[in-house]
């Protein structure tokens, strides 16, 4: 089963652990050189960012891919002495998983609940976003589901707007708990060091 082929590569990854800041820190490092990076909050154990990492086909040290947790800011080299940042008015769309769904935030969408339209697509394993005034579009896929080859439930999904913000919720299928519960368990076992422990540098 495939849950079971991503569960035994987590097993397998050389995993480190670092308490550092309220957050328990992951790093994993895979057989084929992938590396992933999770934090959890270290009193409520839910997961706060999880990216991901590979080499280029030169062997270079490739950018960090945030899959849930805040997004970088994006900044532009300076023009003289102004720095050009994105549209702060612009959509921004995160993942932010809750112990129970996932769960995706769309800031700076001012527009009323009964504009948005929201919903799952089975033969592409994909959920869209779209509003009937087409001022927002947007398909993204639940790789959580995709690394474990299982299927999308249109009835799994939800959402609600509020503060300009929508919020998009999946509820998590039972494999996926029962996973998550048990990785959490072994990461738990994880002998890392505190924050003291080890001069930390900063990126």
């Amino acid at each position: 089963m495939a849950v079971q082929c991503w569960a035994d590569l987590l097993k397998s990854s050389k995993k480190t652990a670092l308490i550092h800041d309220g957050k328990r820190k992951i790093h994993y490092l895979f057989t084929d050189g992938k590396e992933m990076a999770e934090e959890y909050d270290f009193k409520t154990d839910e997961l706060i960012v999880r990216k991901w990492r590979s080499k280029s086909p030169l062997g270079a040290q490739g950018q960090w891919q945030i899959e849930v947790g805040e997004p970088h800011a994006v900044t532009v080299a300076p023009l003289d002495s102004e720095v050009i940042k994105e549209n702060c008015s612009n959509p921004v769309f995160m993942r932010k998983d809750t112990k129970t769904s996932f769960q995706w935030r769309i800031r700076n969408l001012p527009y009323p609940k009964e504009i948005f339209n929201v919903l799952v697509e089975p033969s592409e394993r994909c959920c869209i976003i779209k509003t009937s005034n087409k001022k927002y579009y947007k398909k993204f896929s639940i790789t959580d589901l995709d690394r474990s080859q299982l299927p999308l439930d249109c009835s799994a999904l939800s959402f609600t707007h509020a503060n300009n913000t929508l919020i998009v919720s999946y509820k998590k299928p039972k494999e996926i708990l029962t996973l998550e519960h048990e990785l959490l368990r072994e990461l738990k076992k994880l002998k890392g060091t505190s924050e003291g422990d080890v001069d930390c540098k900063t990126q």
